[in-house]
C-alpha cells in the first residue's frame, strides 16, 4: 500500500505560510534602532521552523535560503551585529523569496532563479564571514554538511541528555545542536544519547530549539565547566563529531519492516505531530511550565469545504424545526403540553447549535489587516511618502466567504489614501502638519453587521474638481449637490481626477469596481471628508451571507424575503400622497420628500390582490443614501432564513439574490433591494 503524502506537505505549506506572515509581521514592528530580544529571537525561529520543514520534505532550494538567512538572524540575536534598516529590507526580500519558492511547489507556479541568487547574495554581503553552504545541498541532500564552527570561541558548556530518543529524531536533534555550535558525542544507544555542547547559546534558547523534535520530559541540560571539556575534535570526521547533516527522506524514515519508505516517513510525521500537539511552536516550556500549558486551546485543520458542509445540514435542521414549530402552533397545549414543550426545547438549541456553527466560519480581520503593513511600507517609500500606518480592532469577526471577498476592496481605498489622500512631507509641513501623514484601518461590530472604516489625515477631496471632472465626464451634476451626493460621484466608472495615469493609480477603474464589490455583498460604501483634514471611507458589511434577517411580504400569493438591513420603515399610505410623473411612473409623499414607487406585482409579472397602493402597503427601503417604497400586498412577518444560492442551482434572476425554503416547505426568493432600485433610476 502507498500512502498519499500530498496530505503532509498540504500541512507543511499551511504552516510555513502562516509563519512567513509572521516573519513580515514581526519584521515590519521591530525596533531597529533597539530591538527587543524576543521579537529577534521570534523572526529567527520563524525561519528556523520553515528551515526545519523544508529540509524534512526535501525541499531544498528553501532549504538553502533559511539556513542563509538563519544564520545571519543568529548572528543578530547575539549581538554578534547590529540590526539595520538594510538588514530589514533584505529578510523581507527574503520572505518574498521563500513566497515564491513555497508557490512553486504548491502551485506549480514559475520561480525566478536570478532573484532567488540575488537575495543570497544579498544577505551573504551583510554578514561579517561569509555563510558558506556547499552546492552539493541543492543537488543531493545526503551529503554531509558540518554546521559546528570548531574555530569559533563559545561562551558557554552544556551537557545535553536526551532519553529514549529514536534514531529519525537523533539525527534531527543532532543537527540542531550542530547549528547551535561546536557539538560531541559521548553515548548513542537505545536507551538514549548524550552531547558535550560549545556553544554561545542559553539554555532556553537550546531547549526551545529540541523540543521541536522531542518531549520536554526527555530532554536534560546541565551546564559544565567550560575549561574543563578538552576539545578532541581534531582530525576526527564530521561523523565521529555527531555533526547534524540535511538527510533525504528515506534516509530519514528508514523503511520498517515491510513498510514503504513514504509509510514509514508517514508514521515519523504522524509520532512527530502527537508529540508536538503538546506544546508551543514558537518556544518551550519548562518541567514547572507544564502543567500551566496543559489547559491551552488547541486548533485543527478542517478543509472550508466540510464546514460548508456541516453549515448546510444546519441549515436544513433550522428548516425542519421551522417546519415542526408551524405544525404544532394549532395544537392544544394543554393536552399536548409535553410535545410542545419539546418542540420549544428543540428551538432553543436548534438556534444555540446554528450559533455556534456560524461561528466556526468567522475569521478575525487581521487576516486581512495584517497584509497591509508591507504594501503601505513599500507604496510609501515608492512615492516619496511618510506613512503611519494603524489598526483598532483586528480581532473583530467576519464571515470567511466575505473576508476573502474584502481584501480587494480595501487594498485599493489604502492605496488610493497613500496615493491621492496623503500629501508629501514637504508639503503636510507648509500647512502645519505633522512629516508623516497617518492611515488607519478599523473595524468594528455593529448589530448584526461590521463597520470598517479607513481613515487617513490627508488633503481630502476636492469638491470643486470632482464636480469639473463629473461634468468632463458628461455626468448630471450640479453645484447645489450636496457634499455626500459629491463624493459618491468618484465611484461612476472611469472616473478619476488623477493628471497623471501612473502604475497605482489614475486609471479610473478602481473605485467603481469597488462600490460594484461591496454592494455585492450586501454592504454600503459611505465617504466623509473634509479638505484639508482628511478622508473617511466606512463600509458596512453583513456578518455573514449564510444567515439572514427578513422581512416577509406578500404580492399575489407568492411570499418574498425583504432584507431587514434595508427596510427604514412600511406605511399605509394616503391616495393624496400618491402622485403620477408623465412617462415615468409613480411617486409617493413621505414627510415632504418625494420617492419612487415601485410596484413588485409588475417587476415580478404578478397577478395582486391590490393595485391601488393606497389599499396596501409600502415598505421605505434606502441603499447606498437612495431611497424608494415598495408597493406589496401586506407584510407576514420577520423571521431568519437560511439563505440558497439560486444562480448556481437555477441561473440568475434580476431583482432576486437568493431563495430560502419557508417552515411550510415552500421556497421563497429573497429580493435584490439594490437591483430593484437601479431598475427605477
Amino acid at each position: 500500500m502507498t500512502i498519499d503524502m500530498s496530505q503532509f506537505f498540504q500541512v507543511f505549506f499551511d504552516e510555513a505560510e502562516e509563519l512567513l506572515a509572521e516573519k513580515e509581521k514581526l519584521l515590519l514592528g521591530v525596533n531597529v534602532g533597539s530591538p527587543d530580544a524576543e521579537d529577534l529571537n521570534a523572526i529567527f525561529r520563524t525561519a528556523h521552523s520553515i528551515k526545519g520543514g523544508a529540509s524534512t520534505f526535501g525541499l531544498t532550494d528553501m532549504t538553502e535560503v533559511t539556513h542563509i538567512l538563519e544564520s545571519l538572524l543568529d548572528k543578530i540575536r547575539k549581538g554578534e551585529m547590529a540590526l539595520t534598516s538594510e538588514h530589514v529590507d533584505a529578510f523581507l526580500a527574503a520572505k518574498d523569496i521563500l513566497k515564491m519558492q513555497l508557490d512553486g511547489h504548491r502551485l506549480g507556479t514559475p520561480v525566478d532563479l536570478d532573484a532567488v541568487g540575488d537575495v543570497r547574495m544579498l544577505l551573504q554581503s551583510f554578514a561579517q564571514e561569509e555563510i558558506k553552504v556547499k552546492p552539493s545541498i541543492v543537488a543531493d541532500l545526503g551529503s554531509h554538511t558540518k554546521v559546528g564552527n570548531e574555530n569559533e570561541k563559545f561562551q558557554h558548556c552544556f551537557r545535553v541528555v536526551f532519553t529514549a530518543v529514536g534514531s529519525d529524531d537523533l539525527n534531527l536533534l543532532t543537527t540542531e545542536l550542530g547549528l547551535l555550535g561546536s557539538v560531541k558525542s559521548e553515548k548513542s544507544d537505545v536507551d538514549g544519547a548524550v552531547f558535550i555542547l560549545k556553544t554561545n547559546s542559553s539554555e532556553d534558547d537550546i531547549l526551545a530549539v529540541c523540543s521541536f523534535i522531542l518531549d520536554v520530559d526527555k530532554i536534560s541540560i546541565t551546564p559544565e565547566e567550560l575549561s574543563s571539556v578538552a576539545d578532541d575534535s581534531s582530525g576526527k570526521s564530521e561523523e565521529e563529531l555527531g555533526y547534524g547533516f540535511f538527510q533525504p527522506l528515506d534516509e530519514m524514515f528508514p523503511p520498517e519492516g515491510n513498510l514503504q519508505p513514504q509509510e514509514t516517513a508517514k508514521k515519523a510525521v504522524e509520532k512527530s505531530e502527537s508529540e508536538s500537539s503538546n506544546h508551543p511552536k514558537h518556544g518551550a516550556k519548562k518541567e514547572s511550565d507544564k502543567n500551566a500549558g496543559s489547559h491551552e486551546s488547541t486548533t485543527i485543520r478542517v478543509g472550508i469545504e466540510k464546514v460548508d458542509q456541516i453549515i448546510n445540514l444546519i441549515g436544513e435542521l433550522v428548516i425542519t424545526q421551522a417546519m415542526l414549530a408551524q405544525r404544532t402552533q394549532d395544537l392544544d397545549p394543554v393536552s399536548n403540553e409535553r410535545l410542545l414543550s419539546s418542540v420549544a426545547h428543540l428551538t432553543r438549541n436548534t438556534r444555540d447549535l446554528q450559533e455556534a456553527v456560524m461561528s466556526i466560519r468567522m475569521m478575525p480581520m487581521d487576516y486581512v489587516f495584517s497584509r497591509f503593513p508591507r504594501m503601505v511600507r513599500d507604496l510609501a517609500t515608492k512615492l516619496g511618502k511618510k506613512v503611519e500606518f494603524v489598526t483598532y480592532g483586528a480581532s473583530t469577526e467576519l464571515d470567511k466567504g466575505l473576508i476573502e471577498r474584502i481584501v480587494d476592496p480595501l487594498t485599493h481605498l489604502v492605496r488610493n489614501s497613500i496615493d491621492h489622500g496623503i500629501e508629501m512631507p514637504a508639503t503636510r509641513l507648509g500647512s502645519g502638519k505633522t512629516e508623516s501623514g497617518r492611515l488607519s484601518l478599523s473595524a468594528v461590530h455593529q448589530g448584526g453587521n461590521i463597520v470598517i472604516e479607513v481613515s487617513d489625515d490627508g488633503g481630502g477631496l476636492h469638491r470643486e474638481k470632482i464636480l469639473g471632472k463629473a461634468k468632463q465626464n458628461g455626468l448630471a451634476v450640479s453645484d447645489s449637490m450636496s457634499d455626500s451626493e459629491v463624493w459618491q460621484l468618484i465611484f461612476a466608472p472611469g472616473f478619476s481626477t488623477a493628471e497623471v495615469v501612473t502604475d497605482v493609480s489614475g486609471r479610473g477603474v478602481g473605485m467603481d469596481v469597488v462600490k460594484r464589490n461591496i454592494s455585492q455583498m450586501g454592504g454600503v460604501v459611505d465617504i466623509r471628508s473634509a479638505k484639508g483634514f482628511g478622508t473617511t471611507i466606512t463600509i458596512s458589511l453583513p456578518l455573514t451571507l449564510a444567515i439572514l434577517d427578513g422581512m416577509s411580504i406578500k404580492v399575489g400569493e407568492e411570499i418574498y424575503i425583504l432584507p431587514l438591513g434595508f427596510v427604514v420603515e412600511s406605511l399605509q399610505p394616503k391616495p393624496e400622497d400618491i402622485k403620477e410623473i408623465n412617462g415615468k411612473g409613480r411617486v409617493i409623499k413621505i414627510r415632504e420628500e418625494y420617492l419612487p414607487l415601485i410596484p413588485l406585482y409588475e417587476s415580478f409579472n404578478i397577478e395582486p390582490c391590490h393595485t391601488d397602493p393606497s389599499c396596501g402597503i409600502t415598505v421605505i427601503v434606502e441603499v447606498d443614501g437612495k431611497k424608494a417604497a415598495l408597493f406589496v400586498d401586506d407584510l407576514v412577518g420577520q423571521q431568519q432564513v437560511v439563505v440558497k444560492n439560486i444562480e448556481s442551482n437555477y441561473r440568475k434572476i434580476p431583482g432576486i439574490s437568493g431563495a430560502t425554503i419557508l417552515g411550510d416547505g415552500g421556497v421563497s426568493l429573497i429580493l435584490d433591494v439594490a437591483a430593484l432600485l437601479r431598475s427605477v433610476r
